[in-house]
């Protein structure tokens, strides 16, 4: 995603797309702690996203003069996390991960 992008979007919106890029940074780093994580190299660009995230917030933070944090504290409450890997928003943040790493260990080469 890139800059023209994070400009458009609402104060809510970047605030939940924050949130959401630090779970899959989470769940990345689980996966590399598990020698399950193919490409190393997500976890650098997910770093960079976080970061881009926090700049245009803290931008719009001096913007309207409020204090450091503010707006995502304001949003942060409103955020729904949904599993990774599925739509839908149940069963918890490990669900994701878990099934998908059963999912992989069930097939087995023949």
């Amino acid at each position: 995603m890139k800059n023209v992008d994070l400009s458009t979007m609402s104060d809510e919106q970047l605030v939940h797309h924050e949130l959401t890029l630090e779970r899959t940074l989470f769940g990345h780093q689980l996966r590399h702690r598990l020698n399950q994580l193919e490409n190393n190299s997500v976890l650098k660009r997910t770093r960079r996203e976080i970061a881009r995230a926090q700049t245009a917030l803290r931008s719009r933070e001096l913007d309207s003069g409020v204090v450091r944090g503010q707006l995502r504290q304001k949003h942060a409450a409103s955020f729904v996390p949904a599993a990774l890997g599925s739509a839908d928003a149940g069963g918890g943040f490990l669900k994701g991960l878990m099934e998908k790493s059963s999912l992989d260990s069930s097939v087995a080469p023949e």
